[in-house]
């Protein structure tokens, strides 16, 4: 990711791409899905690391050569890399058991819980109205699950630990902005994702049962992959506030995705709370884009001639 000041701004090609990306995101997630009626979750989210990995070396390695594995934070792309795995596995394994689009809208409080570790692990200050907005996403949350209801039960943990886990990841990326190639961080996504699923394949592997399963497992890491090249790219036609917005287009791909695949949809509750949650996180994005406006201005008038 190229930060929030891209050298030659496209934003339309961004939000187009970024767009993209997400799509591209729920058609990963859907097969993910499918797969786990037959196969055991670890097994499939190694094979969607381990395929992600061999396509950015396709892709990148004749390009980059040896720059594609240079880095000068490894304990940090370690830590990025497990904490990007861990969120995978605990997703996947919500997709099993929950509609995607439940699912999907609970881990998007992710944002919100940046706005927290920002808080507290990096010392940014947030406005009121930002706390607000992070609180109603909270309650978004709330009114899906709904606590005392049948729809309340363990599985909710996954995709709330998902969330936390990307929140981490997210942290860890921004750390990261500027002292490492975001095509490295993309390679180090894929090789601790798949060293560390690896530990854990004999135990938790099937072999493929048909060919369309054969192919779908190596489709996973190729659109992953492909996601996240994309979703860079994103960020170098236009900034992470200009973006951020369109990122929520990916729960109205899972809405249409879960219903037509797997005959989901959500009720009424579920969409309020799906509906609370995207307007939470747009919100938190806008308002960071506001700011950094505001921001900018301001220096610009304090500067000498300003």
């Amino acid at each position: 990711m190229s930060g929030d000041a891209p050298a030659r701004p496209h934003p339309l090609r961004g939000i187009l791409m970024i767009m993209t990306a997400v799509a591209l995101f729920t058609v990963m997630d859907s097969i993910a899905k499918y797969l786990s009626r037959f196969y055991p979750v670890p097994g499939i989210v190694w094979a969607r690391y381990a395929f992600h990995l061999l396509f950015v070396v396709i892709i990148l390695g004749p390009r980059m050569k040896l720059d594609l594995v240079r880095t000068r934070r490894l304990g940090l792309q370690v830590a990025r890399g497990a904490v990007l795995a861990a969120s995978s596995m605990l997703f996947f394994s919500a997709l099993k058991f929950m509609p995607m689009a439940e699912a999907s809208s609970i881990s998007f409080i992710a944002p919100m819980l940046v706005t927290l570790l920002a808080v507290i692990l990096l010392k940014e200050k947030v406005e009121p109205a930002r706390w607000v907005a992070v609180a109603a996403g909270f309650i978004g949350v709330l009114i899906i699950i709904r606590p005392g209801s049948g729809v309340f039960t363990w599985v909710a943990v996954l995709p709330l630990a998902t969330a936390a886990s990307f929140a981490a990841y997210q942290i860890l990326t921004r750390k990261l902005a500027g002292v490492d190639n975001p095509y490295t961080s993309l390679f180090y996504s894929g090789v601790i994702g798949t060293v560390l699923l690896a530990a854990v394949l004999p135990f938790q592997w099937t072999t493929p049962t048909t060919m369309a399963h054969a192919l779908l497992l190596p489709a996973i890491g190729f659109i992953g992959g492909l996601s996240h090249l994309i979703l860079i790219r994103a960020y170098d036609q236009a900034s992470v506030s200009t973006l951020a917005p369109f990122s929520y287009t990916q729960l109205i791909w899972v809405i249409v995705a879960g219903y037509v695949v797997f005959g989901d949809f959500p009720d009424h509750w579920s969409l309020t709370g799906i509906a609370v949650i995207m307007a939470s996180g747009i919100y938190i994005a806008t308002h960071q884009q506001l700011s950094e406006r505001q921001r900018r201005a301001e220096l610009q008038e304090s500067a000498p001639g300003g």
